[in-house]
């Protein structure tokens, strides 16, 4: 494909959406991007690139500050409402609105893939292993992202405007997983092709090893630990995947945090005082100055993956691989001298992290008890994984303060449905208290 029409392509399709229905006489038609080996190509780029431009944005941010690693410093209603959580956080809400909606759009874009690619590259089956693994990762990245956010969600989307259906985050996280179970097992049977990486991935998105990474995230909420430890052994942790920007496809959370000045970090990442340790090399990774006060609160200047335009956005870290390793070990009644010591990789490393973040802390000297293990690795993703979309999740697994009686590490279990969903879908089940 040309590159000027390549580019007229996927711009169409970033603004179409998940349904490829809106009239354009300039634009490509339903059949020319779901029929054609170019259209399976390009949809797959758009997918991942609204997913890092758009999705991740949402995922990153709406949690991120539900979870008090940022602050909502801005005058516009939704973000303050985010800030302020609790039962009065409204239905009406943007914030929540955007994150359910990119999420579902991802999905539609990957269901589109997986009900074409299998027939339009038959021929091509080192391509269509890799089309399909890379759609089926996508689908269960949006699956994992409602589940972080809402008691229930829908497992398929629907594009004839027939109500969906709703299912529990047990049986989302179990889609999940079948859906990356499928995807490692089609890229282990047939590579993906040359083709494929150079015109779809490109050199900085490591799908065989996303794959694996997101197998161990998800085995591990669900509560599977044998898979969870299975799937991170499988991870090359020197291997490095990561979402990558321009000035086209700028860096959300730059553009939001940096240049709209909408948020600001807690100088405390959102951790209590006993969690954060004197001489961690992630504060100054993640933090600099110039400091600011907002309401009384110390905040920050954000650094780390989002301080430029074009900052590269980890799709994981090695070092949550190892601290998936080490809660895995804990919680399955495993070896705990294994867990300390994928704590110690972690909290120990000076050198050779993909990504350059360098804790430089002494080695684990507290008790070797399941319960003081699990507050150590709750410690450390604290810190490693600071704004990464996962805090929310983490802060429920490991039993932290909860509102409505504590608002200091979370404001909010889960957020309640969009009134967009409601008014359209009677299925939409009733909104949790908090």
């Amino acid at each position: 494909m040309k590159p000027t029409r390549f580019l007229i392509f996927l711009a169409f399709l970033l603004l179409a959406g998940c349904k490829l229905d809106i009239t354009n006489p300039n634009g490509p038609t339903d059949a020319q991007v779901l029929s054609t080996r170019d259209g399976m190509i390009t949809l797959s780029i758009g997918m991942r690139q609204f997913y890092s431009t758009s999705a991740l944005e949402s995922l990153l941010l709406a949690p991120g500050t539900t979870t008090r690693e940022i602050k909502g410093i801005t005058t516009f209603t939704n973000i303050l409402e985010l800030e302020a959580g609790g039962t009065g956080l409204p239905t009406f809400n943007g914030n929540v609105l955007s994150l359910w909606l990119r999420m579902l759009r991802v999905m539609g874009m990957a269901e589109d893939i997986l009900a074409n690619a299998p027939t339009v590259l038959a021929n091509e089956p080192a391509l269509r292993s890799g089309i399909v693994a890379h759609a089926n990762l996508f689908k269960a990245m949006a699956l994992g992202g409602l589940a972080t956010a809402f008691v229930q969600l829908p497992l398929q989307t629907n594009k004839n405007g027939a109500a969906v259906t709703f299912s529990d985050r047990k049986a989302a996280l179990a889609e999940a997983i079948r859906l990356l179970d499928e995807a490692a097992s089609l890229v282990a049977t047939n590579a993906p092709s040359a083709t494929f990486t150079s015109q779809v991935t490109g050199a900085d998105f490591d799908l065989v090893n996303t794959i694996q990474a997101y197998r161990a995230r998800y085995n591990l909420a669900a509560g599977n630990y044998p898979a969870a430890l299975t799937a991170a052994n499988a991870v090359n942790l020197t291997a490095r995947s990561q979402f990558v920007y321009n000035t086209q496809s700028p860096n959300p959370i730059y553009q939001q945090v940096q240049i709209s000045a909408n948020y600001a970090p807690r100088a405390t990442l959102g951790l209590p005082a006993n969690l954060l340790e004197a001489g961690d090399g992630r504060l100054a990774f993640y933090l600099t100055t110039p400091d600011k006060a907002v309401n009384g609160e110390a905040l920050k200047t954000l650094k780390g993956f989002f301080d430029a335009i074009d900052r590269p956005i980890p799709v994981y870290m090695p070092d949550e691989v190892r601290l998936i390793r080490a809660e895995a070990l804990v919680r399955s009644n495993g070896d705990l001298n294994a867990a300390v010591a994928d704590i110690n990789a972690v909290r120990t490393q000076k050198t050779g992290d993909p990504f350059g973040i360098y804790p430089g802390l002494a080695a684990y000297a507290g008790a070797v008890t399941s319960e003081a293990l699990l507050t150590e690795i709750y410690k450390q993703r604290g810190t490693e994984l600071f704004l990464t979309g996962l805090r929310l999740e983490d802060s429920r697994r490991f039993g932290r303060p909860a509102p409505p009686t504590n608002l200091t590490e979370r404001n909010r279990n889960f957020y309640p449905y969009p009134d967009q969903e409601r008014l359209t879908n009677p299925s939409t089940p009733a909104d949790p208290a908090i």
